[in-house]
């Protein structure tokens, strides 16, 4: 009835499918827990392998590194039933009826389902609060706002999909890279999938740190600015796209660039700091993003 996928690199994955597994039990569904390892260091592969004790768990072990996108769909041309639960290996279900709950919706009418992140309330070391803080004020959203534009935070750490939908959503992602849940969403809206958006959370437990998550987001820019110049932008639900598509319309991104290029090492220094600005993080975004877009002009 449903196939749980873990996509995992480095990272140990033990007590997450030990708590999922209980839980799967617990429901009496059919079900199966399948975890690609993407080329992993050895060590963590070995602790790993325990999995493959518990009923109905797989894990198989890929000879090469595969990439986010391309590591989905190989989980997915393994699963065996019609509803896919992606789950990222960095983070644990809060409720005892994580499954229950996405079980009981799989009999409404939706394509998609997409459970929520959060974010401990402890602030971590200080060289990670960047992430931290911003997980909590970007990506820590009630379903009920979230729902008013569904296509916008989706976040492919927790999220349940038909298989069918799935395969025909990510065969359009033809090239990898960071940052194509943004391209995802898109392309949920474009052919009008049936998204909905519920409060059944995963706590994010792998956080970057800053400089990690600050090459990330750069990374994340540069990929949503090609998509956009090679015009598979055209229907979304993108913040940062649109305030930039904003920007061009008036030549104000011009602006912008010079804002990045004159202050880029003051924007870093605050944002790698054990008190970051979010809305200055924002800010560096949009015009690393202007930036970005009047380098590729020349």
């Amino acid at each position: 009835m449903i196939s749980v996928l873990i996509p995992v690199y480095n990272h140990h994955i033990v007590a997450l499918v030990k708590e999922l597994h209980q839980q799967l039990m617990s429901s009496g569904k059919t079900f199966e827990i399948i975890v690609m390892d993407d080329f992993s260091e050895s060590q963590i592969i070995i602790e790993n392998s325990v999995i493959d004790s518990l009923s109905h768990t797989h894990l198989h072990k890929s000879s090469k590194n595969y990439g986010r996108v391309q590591t989905r769909q190989r989980l997915s041309d393994k699963a065996n039933y019609e509803w896919l639960l992606f789950l990222d290996a960095d983070v644990m279900p809060e409720s005892p009826n994580f499954i229950q709950n996405y079980i009981n919706l799989i009999v409404k009418d939706h394509d998609a389902i997409y459970g929520g992140f959060s974010y401990s309330k402890t602030a971590p070391e200080a060289d990670r609060v960047l992430r931290w803080e911003y997980g909590r004020k970007q990506e820590e959203v009630d379903a009920k706002i979230r729902n008013t534009k569904p296509y916008k935070i989706v976040i492919s750490a927790n999220f349940l999909i038909k298989k069918s939908v799935f395969n025909s959503i990510n065969s359009k992602i033809t090239t990898h890279g960071y940052g194509y849940d943004n391209y995802f969403g898109a392309l949920l809206k474009q052919n009008r999938i049936d998204v909905f958006h519920i409060n059944n959370p995963v706590q994010h437990l792998g956080i970057e740190p800053s400089a990690v998550f600050l090459h990330k987001t750069e990374e994340a820019v540069d990929t949503l600015l090609k998509l956009y110049q090679d015009d598979k932008m055209k229907d979304h639900e993108n913040g940062l796209l649109s305030f930039f598509i904003t920007l061009k319309k008036y030549r104000l991104h011009h602006v912008f660039s010079y804002i990045y290029k004159a202050f880029d090492a003051q924007m870093r220094k605050n944002l790698l700091d054990k008190k970051p600005s979010i809305p200055l993080l924002q800010l560096y975004r949009l015009s690393y993003m202007c930036y970005k877009s009047n380098l590729n002009r020349k």
